[in-house]
Formats: C-alpha cells, sequence, structure tokens
C-alpha cells in the first residue's frame, strides 16, 4: 500500500499540488471580485426596498431582476457563452485567468442573494433606533446593517466559497485548469482512476476546511453566544 502511495506521488504529486495551486487562485481571485460586485448589489437590495432605509421600487426590481437572470444561467453555460467577453477582459478564453471572470460573473448574483438574506435578518429596531438619531444611510449601512450580520455575513461567505470551488471544477471540463481538469484528462480520459478519486478527496477535505474556519469564526463574532 505505502509503495503504491509512494509510486503513485512520485508520478502525479508534482501535478496534483499545480492543479490545487491553480484551484485555489481561482477560488481566491474570484472570491474577491465576486464580494467587490455582490456585496454591493446585496446592500442595494435591502435598503431600496419598500420598507428598507432608501426606498426606491423600481430600482430594487431592476436590480433584482438582474440578478435573478444570472442567477438561472447555468455555470457551463455561461462560462461558453461570455467567451469573448472573457478573452477582452483578461486576453485568454481558457486556463486559469480564462476562467476567472465567468467565476465572478456567476458567482457575484449568488452572492448578492446571499448578502440580501443576512442583512435582513438585522433587528428593524436597530435600524429604526439609528435612524431616529439621524445616522445618514450610508452610516447605517457601515454600523448598523454590515456589523450586525457579521456572523450570518461569514456563514454565507463559506457557502460563496465552497459554491466558487465546485464551478472550479466545472470549469476543469472545458480547459480551465486546476483540481476539475485533473480529474477530466487524467482521471475520466486516460482512466488513472487513481488520480480521479484523489481530486476527489483533495475537494471534499476543502470543503471540510473552509466550512470548519468559517464557522469557527462566525461563532467568534456572534455576541448572542458570548
Amino acid at each position: 500500500m505505502i509503495e503504491a502511495i509512494s509510486a503513485f506521488w512520485a508520478e502525479y504529486g508534482d501535478i496534483l499540488l499545480d492543479g490545487l495551486a491553480d484551484t485555489a487562485v481561482m477560488v481566491s481571485v474570484s472570491t474577491v471580485f465576486a464580494y467587490v460586485l455582490g456585496l454591493p448589489l446585496g446592500v442595494l437590495l435591502v435598503t431600496t426596498r419598500a420598507d428598507g432605509i432608501t426606498p426606491h421600487r423600481w430600482l430594487n426590481r431592476v436590480v433584482g431582476w438582474i440578478i435573478n437572470i444570472g442567477r438561472s444561467i447555468p455555470f457551463l453555460i455561461l462560462m461558453v457563452a461570455i467567451m469573448d467577453f472573457t478573452d477582452l477582459i483578461v486576453g485568454t478564453k481558457i486556463g486559469v485567468k480564462g476562467a476567472i471572470v465567468p467565476l465572478v460573473v456567476s458567482a457575484a448574483p449568488f452572492i448578492a442573494r446571499m448578502v440580501e438574506t443576512s442583512l435582513t435578518e438585522v433587528d428593524a429596531g436597530v435600524v429604526e433606533a439609528a435612524q431616529s438619531m439621524g445616522a445618514t444611510p450610508w452610516q447605517i449601512i457601515r454600523k448598523v446593517y454590515l456589523p450586525e450580520a457579521k456572523p450570518s455575513l461569514v456563514l454565507g461567505a463559506s457557502i460563496s466559497i465552497v459554491t466558487i470551488l465546485a464551478y472550479t471544477a466545472i470549469a476543469g471540463a472545458v480547459g480551465a485548469g486546476g483540481l476539475g481538469d485533473l480529474a477530466i484528462r487524467y482521471g475520466y480520459n486516460r482512466k488513472v482512476d487513481s488520480m480521479l478519486w484523489t481530486t476527489v478527496v483533495l475537494i471534499v477535505v476543502l470543503v471540510q476546511v473552509i466550512q470548519s474556519i468559517f464557522s469557527w469564526l462566525s461563532r467568534k463574532l456572534d455576541k448572542r453566544l458570548r
């Protein structure tokens, strides 16, 4: 058994490390940019509701409509559909760079809804108290909504990151690189079962680590548990 593992690692170890690194880059960079887009959209959805701090019915409907369309398109179809746009932005349609643009476009609407859900859990009484003291909408967002929703936002971040990780595996099917690419190229096409199951195990471990870290962080930030 040990000899088999050693032989496998000697042959595929460097490839696996490269695939793991590519996956880490895709997930981390895509998450950052998806939150740059998704977080403001989620805040906008909450603040422009009829009972929000800056109600604007039509803006809320338009933003919600755009987000719903973005969430409705399967990632693989989206990735193929915007290849020309991806090439325009990053100069390539394939590889790690080529996967980041569709990952961001696909994840941002999902993150916006996660943020919206987290912010709607904030006690309305706290928001009303801030308004009665003359706080501006920006102050309420920065000092009430986001701090009060931190535990839920952190849990939402773990779900978002795991979702993006799953998308990277799908992207590997069309040459994006990472663990998904190794599973397809070696595990499926070349019938190397050990590579297929190793990539599955690595992805499962990554999911468990991400979920554990963010769950712990959420508990630390939750004032109700102190």
